[in-house]
């Protein structure tokens, strides 16, 4: 069966378990914590299917499983003993009798699609030829972890935070939120353009450009 139809099919049957779950436990916010443990299943099962062995396809397994572990459990820890994420709870009161086909088509398989998209350079690594490590993958290492910095980092401080009962009401301005809105989002996005230029190290890698780029515009 052909690489990407494989990985697709292995995406449909993860989407589909989180979507059971989110009916189960009647919250739609567990599709946040689904987020970035797709990508640690597409990556690594990626890997085993396409026989990689590299130090570059390793690397970035590695890589894209911290980002996905730690994003995970941040926020299910963020989540723990609360009600539904407000956003998602709107949602769940505005669609009314659509609320089961919605959620399946614009959270769950719409994340999906996206996910996908997003993994469109571990993907093409993963499918490359063995080949040595060259500049672009220290680059592109380099760049990974001045994103994973300013996202973990950021919403570690954001989290002390929010426990201080004196900052209720207030805006955080300290920490790396002095220098960026959003160092945790802004976080996210460098790491992508970190991961794609390690792509770039492959024959007809440019083409997963496509996912950082699409991260960018979604956040």
């Amino acid at each position: 069966m052909n690489y990407y139809l494989i990985l697709a099919i292995t995406l449909l049957v993860f989407v589909h378990l989180w979507f059971i779950l989110s009916l189960i436990v009647k919250r739609n916010d567990v599709a946040d914590i689904a987020w970035g443990l797709g990508f640690i299943v597409l990556t690594w099962t990626s890997f085993f299917i396409a026989g990689a062995t590299g130090t570059r396809s390793l690397i970035t397994g590695i890589l894209i499983s911290v980002w996905g572990m730690r994003l995970a459990w941040h926020i299910h820890t963020r989540n723990k003993g609360k009600s539904e994420d407000y956003r998602y709870l709107a949602w769940r009161n505005q669609w009314g009798k659509w609320f089961l086909l919605r959620s399946y088509f614009q959270v769950f398989i719409l994340q999906g699609a996206f996910l996908y998209i997003i993994s469109f350079p571990i993907l093409f690594i993963n499918k490359s030829e063995n080949l040595p490590l060259i500049w672009l993958d220290i680059v592109g290492i380099a760049i990974w972890m001045i994103g994973f910095y300013f996202e973990a980092v950021g919403d570690a401080q954001l989290v002390r935070f929010k426990k201080n009962p004196n900052n209720k009401g207030k805006l955080m301005q300290d920490g790396l939120w002095a220098y960026t809105r959003h160092p945790n989002y802004f976080g996210e996005v460098v790491q992508w353009w970190g991961i794609g230029i390690i792509a770039l190290s492959v024959q007809g890698g440019w083409v997963g450009i496509v996912g950082p780029i699409t991260i960018t515009y979604l956040i």
